[in-house]
Parts: structure tokens; C-alpha cells; sequence
């Protein structure tokens, strides 16, 4: 144990005078010049950022998705907490279980008539946004050939 202790001490006072010998302005600019290793480069990069919608889903459901998606936000945005979250829940099971979430798409699109905007601008807007995953739901029914969208 008293020899492990000296060679670290004999160890430790080497690498101290050879630190003097260098001197402190050769020493910073020694450690500046000594490159990264480029093996991993990964590490210290950003990570990129995730595509919203999974590239394997098929174009009319990334679509869905999308609707879905600029419909829950705007909702979100004015204060309707509820039916972004319900709208959110449903486009969520689209990639694990389409038809299934169509359906709960669907059923959320019924009771989206509920809200009450007060701007006109406002409601058109939410028109425009309703008619778009309407659109894309019912494409996505008639190309799946799920039970008709029921128009009411």
C-alpha cells in the first residue's frame, strides 16, 4: 500500500514539473490544438427535429393528421381546452389504430359545432379548419372503405 502511495506521489510530482518546465501560456495553447476525436460528432450536434407526422403513414392520413393538428392548435389557442384535447386523443390513435381514430375524429367533428366563437373572422376560421379534417377524414373512410362519413 506504501509503494502504490509513493509511485502516485512520484507520479504526481513528474507531471508537476514537467507542467512548469512547459509553462502555462504553452500548455493552454498545447491543449487548444488537440482536435476533437470525429467519432463522435453526434454528441455534441442539436438534435434535428421530428417530423410531425411519421413518414411511413400514408399521404391522405399525414394529411388527416395535419388538419387535425392545425384544428387542435387553434382551438387551443382561443380557449378551448377541451375539444383541442379531444381532437389531440384522436388523431393520436391514428398511427397505431386508423380506424380507429377516424372514428373518434369523427365523433369529435359532431360535437365541434358546440363551441361558440364570438368574431366572425374568428368563425370562419374554425370553419375553414373543420371543413379541412372533415375533407381529409372522409378521403381517408372512402380509401380505407369504412362505413360511409355521415353528413348531417
Amino acid at each position: 500500500m506504501l509503494d502504490a502511495v509513493v509511485g502516485f506521489v512520484v507520479v504526481l510530482l513528474l507531471a508537476a514539473g514537467v507542467l512548469v518546465i512547459i509553462g502555462p501560456r504553452a500548455l493552454f495553447r498545447r491543449i487548444r490544438s488537440i482536435k476533437p476525436p470525429k467519432g463522435l460528432p453526434a454528441v455534441f450536434e442539436p438534435r434535428r427535429s421530428r417530423d410531425i407526422v411519421p413518414a411511413a403513414l400514408n399521404p391522405k392520413t399525414q394529411r388527416v393528421l395535419v388538419a387535425a393538428a392545425r384544428l387542435s392548435n387553434w382551438l387551443r389557442a382561443h380557449g378551448h381546452e377541451e375539444a383541442a384535447r379531444d381532437i389531440r386523443n384522436a388523431a393520436a390513435r391514428m398511427p397505431g389504430n386508423e380506424p380507429a381514430g377516424l372514428y373518434a375524429l369523427q365523433t369529435t367533428l359532431r360535437r365541434i359545432r358546440l363551441v361558440n366563437v364570438t368574431e366572425s373572422a374568428s368563425q370562419e376560421r374554425l370553419k375553414a379548419l373543420v371543413a379541412e379534417l372533415k375533407t381529409a377524414v372522409q378521403d381517408r373512410f372512402e380509401q380505407l372503405e369504412l362505413l360511409p362519413f355521415k353528413r348531417s
